[in-house]
């Protein structure tokens, strides 16, 4: 059999319709079949190689460590370089009330670690999530991502959790006292890149605030400059009390963490002991990885040019199909009349050479999320075939 029959008889299928495009290498901004065809890769991983696939300084970083140690110990119990090296590094990028960082593998068990954190601290129960809110897809991820559709065939899920509107002042009157968190992205993902209003994230500040609510923010997809800063809720001034991040922290590499005080971390200590647990959490390899990344982040001053590239997609992609573009930095959505014709844009840009996708909980809209490192002249190319696209869709 070759490899995409060996794919479709061997591995877990998630969808009736999977690509089953083959990719033999990728390199920066484009992916390469085994035929030698390219794809312009406007979606990175959603959302992962933020510096480019391959980057050599992530690979130098990968090889170096793994060739000193990989797996030792279950996270937490021996010292080792790549996990505190990592850790200062974070915390020298984040306010000082985000200091001590716990890592994991991914960005659900991220979400896993901040639910229980929350509610070991506080000892409360309730948790209040979004609308069109997508947190992961483990039993506890799940039952506060914003969406009924994919909740209904896996109850009972975690109970005392309820969801409110993103951007509507009125629902933050349900947030009370009985209410151990809050978990809301910044800048909405899933939902097709919707930003917050202005004051909406001041004003659920405020009313964490008052009631003693934890702020959970996860920037699992908007973190480590995606936004055009390095996390997404330095646009609008507001700190939360738990970050959660991982896709783009790793520079391909799977890791995830969620962070917070030493105070509200240091609840997991005790009462009981090992509170929270993992096996491969910061795995060195993954943790070498991710430094690598940052620095290559901070060294090609990528942040720099992020407003500049948003707006060459902006000022290409015109066209009168196209309804409107939303987002910030190079985490944009194109929206378009409808779920057919966004499906039909993406399947016809895929033979044309270039990677797009659409969102779970708006899947009218196109996403856009390439690698930080894309070129202005791959942004120019790609968004002449993606209106090449759009024109040949009758």
């Amino acid at each position: 059999m070759n490899n995409r029959q060996l794919f479709l008889q061997y591995q877990a299928q998630t969808s009736p319709f999977p690509l089953q495009i083959e990719i033999e290498k990728a390199q920066g901004s484009i992916l390469y079949s085994p035929d030698g065809k390219e794809y312009i890769d406007l979606i990175s991983g959603i959302s992962v190689s933020n510096v480019g696939h391959c980057h050599p300084r992530v690979v130098e970083a990968v090889k170096k460590q793994a060739e000193k140690f990989m797996h030792l110990m279950v996270y937490g119990e021996l010292v080792q370089s790549p996990q505190t090296k990592l850790a200062e590094k974070i915390a020298q990028l984040l306010p000082s009330s985000l200091n001590n960082i716990y890592f994991v593998n991914s960005g659900s068990e991220a979400i896993e670690g901040a639910l229980k954190l929350s509610r070991r601290y506080t000892q409360r129960s309730e948790i209040i999530s979004c609308k069109n809110a997508y947190h992961g897809s483990t039993t506890g991820a799940l039952s506060i991502i914003g969406s009924e559709k994919y909740k209904n065939a896996f109850r009972p899920l975690t109970p005392m959790t309820r969801t409110i509107t993103f951007n509507n002042l009125e629902d933050l009157e349900q947030i009370s006292t009985q209410t151990a968190a809050v978990f809301i992205e910044p800048i909405q993902g899933e939902a097709g890149i919707i930003l917050p209003e202005k004051n909406y994230l001041n004003a659920l500040r405020k009313k964490c605030d008052e009631t003693g609510t934890l702020l959970v923010f996860d920037e699992v997809q908007s973190g480590f400059g995606r936004s055009g800063k390095m996390f997404a809720f330095e646009h609008y001034n507001v700190v939360p009390d738990i970050l959660v991040c991982a896709k783009g922290m790793g520079g391909g590499m799977p890791i995830g963490a969620f962070i917070s005080s030493k105070e509200i971390m240091s609840s997991l200590m005790e009462s009981p002991i090992l509170g929270h647990i993992t096996t491969f959490g910061g795995h060195p390899v993954s943790c070498a990885a991710s430094l690598a990344c940052i620095e290559v982040i901070e060294e090609e001053k990528l942040l720099e040019d992020i407003a500049a590239k948003e707006e060459l997609f902006r000022k290409y992609l015109v066209h009168p199909k196209i309804k409107s573009i939303r987002g910030k930095g190079l985490f944009l959505a194109v929206e378009f009349e409808s779920k057919e014709f966004n499906f039909a844009v993406n399947h016809a840009c895929l033979e044309l050479g270039v990677f797009v996708d659409w969102f779970l909980f708006n899947d009218h809209s196109m996403r856009i999320a390439p690698p930080l490192t894309i070129s202005a002249l791959e942004i120019e190319k790609a968004c002449k075939i993606i209106l090449q696209a759009i024109s040949n869709i009758r």
